[in-house]
């Protein structure tokens, strides 16, 4: 056999192998490293409103509320969140309501209270004509007392001078003022061992131990603004506001002795010791300053 044709036929056996081994030979892998697009976003996630600050003077009822409660702790009247709201059931309330929880500035009027319609005085009678007096002396109690009254004026008509405070106090039934919290004479509620301090997460005031039917005094002179059980967690309550800043409250106890709008005396007997909505008997005393809770020692005299 010629040696050409064996060469050829030699070459080509090799190419057809070459072939066949390129066939099997498997693809390389290639690893994703990103996750195919989805043809549906997913969505972003809600973004939380933060809650909307209340306007100055003015509170949102929130779950749980009273009104009471909302009282005690902006340090005011209920009777007068009811004025100023004019609500008509204190104890309809609706979470999410606004109410105003500080008096109206002067001239301003708020959103839920309404108008009433102001009587027109009677005529004024026209004025007498008169002589300027050649003794006429600048006011002070003296030029009133011994100023000579008109004949057919009341004895009465003079007003009378305001009663003297007590020493290191502010009389009973004053009329007073956040400036004069410094005035203020204060004394222990009560006797009895301290089974808790302030804490202003835990407790919010002292709690002094004792017997039942033991006396709770005023620890101050001012006037009661709330005498019942309305709040819970304090039983039989008593409160007593001192200055248009400061007040007292006194729980648990098992009598009050006193009413809503009855003026008293610093040691004044308000109540008597128990254990009303308490697990003992005892009292619980608190001074709120702005209806915000504080330290009672910061006021009360060492013991």
């Amino acid at each position: 056999m010629n040696q050409a044709p064996r060469l050829a036929l030699l070459t080509l056996a090799l190419g057809l192998l070459a072939g066949c081994n390129s066939l099997t030979r498997q693809a390389p892998v290639v690893e994703r490293t990103t996750a195919p697009a989805s043809t549906h976003p997913r969505p972003l996630p809600s973004k939380t409103e933060e809650p909307k600050q209340d306007e100055k003077g003015m509170y949102t009822v929130r779950r749980g509320d009273t009104l009471l409660r909302i009282a005690l702790d902006f340090g005011q009247n209920y009777r007068d969140l009811v004025a100023w709201n004019n609500l008509a059931d204190p104890d309809d309330i609706k979470v999410g309501q606004a109410l105003r929880v500080a008096p109206p500035e002067k001239g301003e009027r708020s959103a839920n209270m309404q108008t009433q319609p102001v009587p027109m005085p009677p005529p004024a009678a026209p004025p007498r004509k008169t002589t300027p007096r050649a003794d006429k002396q600048p006011y002070s109690e003296g030029t009133v007392a011994g100023a000579p009254r008109e004949s057919g004026a009341r004895a009465d008509a003079v007003a009378p001078a305001a009663a003297a405070a007590p020493a290191g106090g502010i009389a009973a039934g004053s009329i007073v003022s956040a400036n004069d919290d410094d005035k203020l004479s204060w004394m222990w509620p009560a006797d009895g061992r301290i089974v808790a301090t302030f804490d202003e997460g835990r407790n919010k005031g002292i709690d002094i131990a004792g017997k039942p039917g033991q006396a709770v005094m005023a620890a101050g002179a001012g006037k009661v603004m709330y005498a019942g059980s309305g709040i819970r967690g304090y039983g039989n309550l008593v409160i007593v506001k001192h200055s248009n800043s400061l007040l007292s409250a006194y729980a648990h106890n098992r009598k009050i002795v006193v009413k809503e709008g009855d003026n008293v005396a610093k040691g004044q007997v308000i109540a008597e010791m128990g254990d009303s909505d308490a697990d003992s008997v005892k009292l619980h005393f608190e001074i709120r300053q702005q209806g915000k809770p504080v330290d009672p020692s910061r006021f009360l005299p060492g013991r």
